[in-house]
């Protein structure tokens, strides 16, 4: 009675952190297509991701004291290089292109994101398998007719920077796997934002950007504070709880719950049309998307052998909305994991 209890309890927090992932980062594509309405889009990552990060580190502090931070040189550049990846290009130009196109283009175009990263191992040589391939071809045969029919009123500079932000996206999260990272996942998620918030600020700053607080409407004030608080320190933190205490196929499925929320958002607070053209390219994108995943996670001796297979998917998946927590999580049952 009592272990059917704590397997109860078990499920519950799995499914209630899962649905915080699910709705809070969908909802990020809002919050960023909100704050960017009178916000410079790169200025306003870098205040969301400093701020972030300040707000995270000084929680690991508080609690562990400085032995959270402890990390090699080594260790310390690959959560830089993965924040200048993951935030700076990443986040900065998802901003960037959310001036111009709509959140939930943005959020369909982004789902990408676990397509480009089995291309990257293709290339590496890591031959992935024929179902894999099969659902890349699809997933970006979604991509392709996003971008050239689904554009309706969109722009087409914009939806070419959002592709390559998630392409950036997939790079960063590619290389997580494969170089040193922090052992604590949270100092990491700390240290990618710290650097990629001070690469955003940089960045921006040198392409012309300036803040005109006068120029600031409420509504984005609040779209930055909720970006701040709820997509980055609630969401992250659900996330990465999510990572050691649920299988990561299970984890993956926000790769294609987080565009529908993005898209029904949109359409609900902002009135973006859902044209039949952005409904057909986002469900072949997803259906890529669900094939790659699905195989993937049958593949739990890659995953084991830090983070390929389905843990780099996995990972991949954020659509560009929070850093990567790095981790060798084996997709075991739940029972078997520490909650």
């Amino acid at each position: 009675m009592g272990a059917n209890a704590t397997d109860r309890r078990a499920s519950l927090l799995v499914w209630g952190a899962l649905a915080i992932v699910y709705v809070v980062w969908g909802s990020t594509y809002l919050g960023i297509g909100v704050a960017v309405e009178s916000l410079p889009p790169m200025l306003s990552g870098a205040m969301r991701f400093t701020v972030a990060a300040v707000l995270l580190g000084g929680f690991l502090l508080l609690r562990h004291g400085k032995r959270a931070f402890r990390m090699s040189r080594r260790e310390f550049l690959g959560a830089a290089v993965a924040g200048l990846l993951l935030l700076t290009l990443g986040n900065g130009m998802l901003a960037v292109a959310e001036q111009t196109i709509s959140t939930g283009l943005a959020a369909l175009l982004v789902a990408s994101v676990p397509l480009w990263l089995v291309v990257f191992r293709f290339l590496v040589r890591d031959r992935p398998k024929a179902l894999t391939l099969a659902g890349v071809l699809v997933g970006l045969g979604g991509v392709a007719a996003l971008s050239l029919t689904g554009a309706q009123g969109a722009s087409a500079t914009g939806i070419v920077i959002v592709l390559l932000a998630s392409v950036s996206w997939a790079i960063g999260s590619f290389l997580a796997g494969r170089i040193a990272m922090p052992a604590n996942a949270l100092a990491t998620a700390a240290v990618e934002m710290l650097v990629g918030g001070i690469g955003l600020a940089l960045l921006g700053t040198g392409l012309g950007e300036r803040l005109d607080l006068a120029a600031v409407t409420p509504r984005s004030w609040v779209a930055l504070a909720y970006l701040i608080l709820v997509g980055s320190l609630v969401g992250f933190t659900a996330f990465s709880w999510l990572l050691g205490n649920a299988p990561i196929s299970l984890v993956a499925t926000y790769a294609y719950v987080n565009p529908a929320v993005a898209v029904a958002l949109g359409a609900l607070v902002l009135g973006e049309a859902i044209t039949s053209q952005i409904m057909i390219g986002g469900l072949i994108i997803l259906v890529g998307v669900a094939l790659v995943i699905s195989t993937e996670r049958k593949r739990p001796q890659r995953v084991a052998e830090g983070g390929e297979g389905a843990a780099e998917v996995g990972r991949g998946v954020g659509g560009g909305q929070e850093p990567q927590a790095p981790g060798d999580h084996v997709d075991a049952p739940l029972e078997e994991r520490r909650v």
